[in-house]
């Protein structure tokens, strides 16, 4: 198993990146933001397969949250018209809200699960949600030959 650190801190500060896994988006039901949900092999000895979809899957939810047609989100819209857009300046928009939720629950999720594993799970929003970009990191002590070997996953983000 791999080498544990206990928090955020301490893994970028004692551990040197060995390889970046990427998710892609998922576009067979659409143009929905959605990530597939497939267990890359790269974090087989990692992270158990049922978190790693679990995450995925409460990503999806939110994103299709955040896309979701209401009665609210018809009334920002109807009101951003009004006022020419300056009620932005005033107001959070709902989609912002689901962003701010989703940024909050993905360092939620690096600071109980995937940093302990020497995982780094980034926000979508940050490869403009293409992609959801898994760093793997190697303790700096370990002389195994993954750190030499730095690759990037087959799936890559292109």
């Amino acid at each position: 198993m791999a080498t544990e650190f206990h928090n955020l801190q301490e893994l970028r500060s004692s551990a040197s990146l060995a390889n970046k896994v990427f998710i892609q988006r998922d576009y067979s039901e659409g143009t929905t933001c959605r990530f597939q949900t497939k267990f890359p092999s790269e974090l087989e000895s990692r992270i158990e397969r049922t978190l790693f979809e679990d995450t995925v899957k409460t990503l999806n939810s939110f994103y299709a949250e955040a896309e979701t047609i209401s009665s609210h989100s018809y009334l920002e819209g109807c009101l951003a018209c009004v006022t020419a857009y300056l009620v932005f300046l005033c107001m959070e928009t709902t989609y912002e809200k689901v962003l701010t939720k989703t940024a909050t629950y993905i360092q939620d999720q690096n600071q109980k699960i995937y940093a302990p594993r020497g995982l780094l799970l980034t926000d979508p929003i940050e490869h403009g949600m293409r992609v959801i970009e898994i760093s793997v990191y190697e303790d700096r002590g370990s002389s195994g030959s993954t750190s030499g070997s730095s690759s990037v996953s087959g799936t890559s983000a292109r």
